[in-house]
């Protein structure tokens, strides 16, 4: 994509695995280095959701990136920041986004507080135990029971060698 823009690859950075919700995460901070120092034209995303989902947070990194002179490049909605429709479709869809994770988060909330009060389990089964026939109590599951077994043989965080190679 900074081909097809005619600009220069500075950087790639990866945020594997944090959250777009937070802006509290390594990637961000890196990049939002790049644009303070002013060392970039242009921040090129794959995907608008994978740089924030909050308004709030996109707002005011447009508005860091625009002091700046840095236009917003998302390739999988195919906006460019640097005209007036960019930054109003940005900006519709960023909306959405955050409408999408908190509706998540609120029927979430809902199901777990429905099932919390027709007395259902909520919550993960632990490795060994499956739920009862009541739905509530957990019970051992001695089909899982061997496999817990080789599994407490080894260090913790160590693989186990294949067969193959013993």
């Amino acid at each position: 994509m900074a081909v097809v823009h005619g600009a220069e690859l500075i950087d790639i950075i990866v945020d594997g695995g944090e959250s777009a919700k937070s802006l509290q995460r390594p990637g961000m901070e890196r990049l939002l280095r790049l644009v303070d120092a002013r060392n970039v034209q242009a921040v090129i995303v794959a995907k608008l959701d994978r740089l924030t989902r909050s308004v709030k947070d996109l707002c005011e990194k447009l508005e860091r990136f625009e002091r700046r002179g840095v236009a917003l490049i998302s390739v999988a909605e195919s906006l460019d920041t640097s005209s007036a429709a960019g930054r109003l479709i940005i900006n519709i869809m960023t909306a959405v986004s955050q409408w999408e994770r908190e509706a998540i988060g609120e029927r979430t909330r809902d199901a777990l507080s429905h099932k919390r009060k027709k007395q259902e389990r909520v919550g993960n089964v632990a490795f060994g135990y499956r739920v009862a026939q009541d739905g509530v109590h957990l019970q051992p599951d001695n089909a899982e029971a061997g496999g817990n077994l080789v599994r407490s043989r080894g260090a913790p965080g160590r693989a186990y060698p294949s067969r193959d190679r013993q």
